[in-house]
């Protein structure tokens, strides 16, 4: 497996300095949060920014993918707004077409990207051809770049689950470059079949990984050991899979280098267990 980790969980850190503490521990990838601290999209020496980052990660041997769940990237007042399902979305089409820039500059294969919760008023059936229009001028950018697609299903947004992601990629006649980002915590905690079900299904579309631990119905990002799943059959399911397998624990910055190492330690615990068989892995060492 190629661990990796999410910036928006280092956001007290300058960008070198995170990767150089991700590398030290062991990390071979990064997802880039493309945001105020981090390859910031607004910046006027955003060029020259991504040009040294991309000079770091070769120094330290890292793989990237660019992430864009910023909080307030676009809106200071507003989390996540506009979305891809606003009533304007130019901001977060423009946004999302720099990132897609930003990641062949990287050498960054995927960019990550979702929905957006339901705009009050406009009934879903409206919001999917107006998502999946939107999407399509996306990717006429991601052939041009020659990046894929990493969309996540979120919960509480109109793309929640795989079968929403489903239908839209059908509504996208399965684009090549429309590629899911798999959760392993959001699939527990919204989905109907049961986690290692649904990671086989989401696998020949996946192209990027996030994993942190959840309970069943709520959304929150937790530590390793914290919430309920068993992450020995997850990775034993994740055989096959490529890309990037991310730990996003965008709130606990407070504590980055610390939860970054114990994150680390415990994936490496499940995949050894996974590779031979045994089942449950319980709490990692070292929790105070």
């Amino acid at each position: 497996m190629k661990w990796a980790y999410c910036t928006n969980g280092f956001a007290g850190h300058r960008l070198p300095e995170a990767l150089a503490v991700l590398a030290d521990l062991g990390y071979t990838g990064v997802a880039v949060t493309l945001d105020h601290g981090h390859l910031d999209p607004c910046s006027p020496t955003l060029a020259g920014e991504v040009s040294r980052i991309a000079g770091l990660l070769d120094r330290l041997g890292m793989d990237v993918v660019v992430e864009t769940g910023g909080r307030y990237t676009l809106d200071p007042l507003r989390k996540h707004h506009p979305t891809l399902v606003s009533e304007d979305a130019g901001p977060r089409v423009d946004f999302l077409t720099t990132a897609m820039r930003v990641a062949a500059d990287l050498g960054a294969p995927v960019v990550h990207l979702w929905s957006g919760a339901l705009p009050g008023g406009l009934p879903e059936a409206q919001a999917y051809p107006r998502l999946a229009r939107r999407c399509a001028r996306l990717l006429d950018e991601a052939d041009r770049v020659g990046v894929t697609l990493g969309f996540e299903p979120e919960p509480g947004m109109l793309v929640a689950d795989l079968d929403g992601y489903e239908r839209l990629r059908a509504m996208l006649d399965a684009h090549p470059r429309f590629g899911l980002t798999l959760d392993v915590g959001h699939c527990h905690c919204v989905e109907r079949e049961d986690l290692v079900t649904c990671l086989r299904r989401a696998l020949p579309y996946t192209v990027h990984v996030q994993i942190e631990d959840m309970r069943r119905g709520v959304h929150e990002h937790l530590e390793f050991g914290e919430g309920e799943i068993d992450f020995v059959p997850v990775l034993a399911a994740l055989r096959g899979y490529t890309g990037l397998v991310a730990v996003e624990l965008a709130r606990h910055s407070h504590a980055a280098p610390q939860v970054a190492h114990r994150s680390i330690g415990f994936l490496r615990r499940a995949h050894e267990r996974a590779g031979a068989g045994v089942a449950g892995l319980g709490r990692p060492a070292g929790r105070g």
